[in-house]
């Protein structure tokens, strides 16, 4: 038997105050956006914002439905409109923050296992790392310098051959 191990690292800064002025203006759009977000029955209204390559900025928020199923997260919301309004230009740092109308949104949350996958895909897709700043309407941020870190052993296209 052979043990092999998994791990990564990640920057965490206190405030947004603390980081640098690029990656505080996209995490402040992530937090203004998500006012867009439609979330009636989770009342977790989650935004994200992404620069491109090419200096473009391109925005999602979840969408919420009564089924729950039906829903989408703001994540694959953005992706997918930058695979179609941006077509093979890699996402350079994509925030994401969320606002609990129920709680606190103080500290980072991490996408949810289906938006890991996505977002590993799209990665592959654009063959580009995109970077993550994770946060909640304050408090703690989380850094991670690409989003497949978060999908250890994932699942690919490369698996289908």
């Amino acid at each position: 038997m052979k043990r092999e191990e998994v791990r990564f690292g990640y920057e965490v800064f206190d405030t947004a105050e603390s980081l640098q002025a690029d990656d505080a203006a996209l995490l402040e759009a992530a937090r203004k956006v998500t006012a867009k977000a439609y979330a009636p029955y989770s009342n977790f209204l989650v935004g994200a914002v992404a620069i491109l390559n090419n200096g473009e900025t391109v925005s999602g928020t979840n969408q919420e439905n009564a089924s729950y199923p039906v829903g989408i997260c703001a994540e694959r919301v953005l992706l997918a409109s930058a695979a179609m309004l941006q077509t093979g230009i890699p996402i350079r740092t994509m925030a994401i923050a969320y606002q609990n109308n129920n709680g606190e949104s103080d500290r980072p949350v991490s996408p949810c296992g289906m938006c890991r996958q996505y977002l590993a895909e799209y990665e592959t897709r654009v063959k580009q790392p995109i970077r993550l700043i994770l946060s909640g309407m304050k408090g703690k941020i989380f850094v991670i310098e690409s989003a497949g870190l978060l999908l250890p052993l994932s699942f690919g296209g490369a698996d289908l051959k």
